[in-house]
């Protein structure tokens, strides 16, 4: 068994298991709305065994960055639908993944110039990148309790919309230093009512979302992302190993389609926890499909999947460059370099301009 062997996850079955992991690339259109080219750029990389899009707020709260996706209005819900038409009729699968970043924004980006919402009044180190330029993050206003039942329906009505939108499922993002892991993390999450102190209150957040999404549209089209050991957007946790292992645990409740976890394999990579591995102990506690992501390539991903360590692995910047990644990963072929440059925003240059190995050979 390898990264191309078939696999269903929850009610959808894939032609392989690699995956093109969530890519934040800023070139959404007026409205937050996803252009034409957008379908030309998942359609390009439809021969992976599901695409996972960009992050994509499910409110205008959710906002954190210019240019991103949205999945809160019918705009954004008719552009995604040609998204997901294209990547259908190339042969492919596709989910959304749904994200509110919580205090990693600024107020040129919220709703009325407001405050970004965090669990708690403490900002993180760094900059906001906005569409002035980068902008120091301020300090969020810590959410009522009575408002955070409106968040989570959020969740489950963009769900709904994905679904409407012709998505194959979702993906809730608990992961890299947002909303969810905000509320998860004690260096974040200072509350005092039922959400905050213990680790079962700074996880019910996390769980009252799970559990209203996959009410809405069933736990076998829903995935999560968690990134246990990542310190991404100034975020820690004094005991991440008893806080993720608490919340995996809770997660198996659900059935769901699959746990994305970021675990890089190399220790010096920018999202790891140094030497430190979490994934092992999360894979054992698990019950259902694991997805792996962080820096890995052809011989660490068939390694991964034929000793049991996961069961599918997520791609990120390979894909960016490489439409036809499977093909190139089957083949051993010669893999184009990415241009850091166009990462994000811009026109199609550096997004769906990425030669295939037939066009490089020609």
């Amino acid at each position: 068994m390898d990264i191309f062997t078939p696999i269903k996850i929850g009610s959808i079955e894939l032609a392989n298991r690699i995956v093109m992991a969530p890519l934040t690339r800023n070139r959404a259109g007026a409205g937050n709305v996803p252009t034409p080219l957008a379908a030309t750029y998942y359609a390009q990389r439809a021969s992976a065994g599901l695409i996972v899009t960009e992050a994509t707020q499910i409110s205008p709260q959710g906002v954190g960055y210019p240019g991103t996706p949205g999945i809160h209005t019918d705009a954004q819900v008719e552009g995604w639908r040609h998204v997901t038409d294209a990547v259908h009729q190339a042969g492919g699968k596709i989910a959304l993944q749904l994200w509110h970043v919580g205090r990693i924004s600024h107020p040129t980006l919220q709703p009325d110039g407001a405050l970004p919402v965090a669990p708690s009044a403490i900002a993180a180190k760094g900059q906001a990148f906005t569409a002035s330029g980068m902008q120091p993050f301020p300090t969020p206003r810590a959410l009522e309790t009575d408002e955070i039942p409106d968040i989570v329906a959020d969740y489950a009505a963009a769900a709904r919309r994905a679904i409407q939108a012709g998505f194959d499922g979702v993906e809730i993002h608990g992961a890299n230093g947002y909303l969810l892991d905000q509320f998860l993390r004690d260096s974040t999450n200072k509350r005092t009512d039922r959400y905050g102190g213990g680790i079962e209150n700074r996880a019910r957040f996390l769980i009252e979302v799970v559990t209203a999404v996959t009410k809405t549209i069933g736990a076998n089209k829903v995935g999560i992302r968690i990134s246990p050991l990542n310190p991404f957007n100034d975020i820690s946790d004094s005991d991440p190993k008893k806080l993720f292992s608490h919340v995996v645990s809770a997660l198996n409740a659900f059935g769901l389609a699959y746990l994305h976890v970021i675990e890089p394999v190399s220790a010096d990579h920018p999202m790891s926890g140094g030497e430190v591995k979490l994934a092992p102990v999360l894979r054992q506690i698990f019950r259902g499909p694991f997805m792996l992501n962080g820096g890995y390539d052809r011989a660490h991903a068939n390694a991964a999947i034929a000793e049991g360590t996961a069961d599918l692995i997520a791609f990120g910047v390979p894909f960016l460059a490489n439409p036809d990644l499977p093909a190139r990963l089957r083949l051993e072929a010669p893999l184009n370099k990415p241009d850091q440059a166009t990462f994000y925003g811009g026109d199609e240059h550096g997004y769906t301009d990425y030669p295939t190995l037939s066009q490089a050979t020609a």
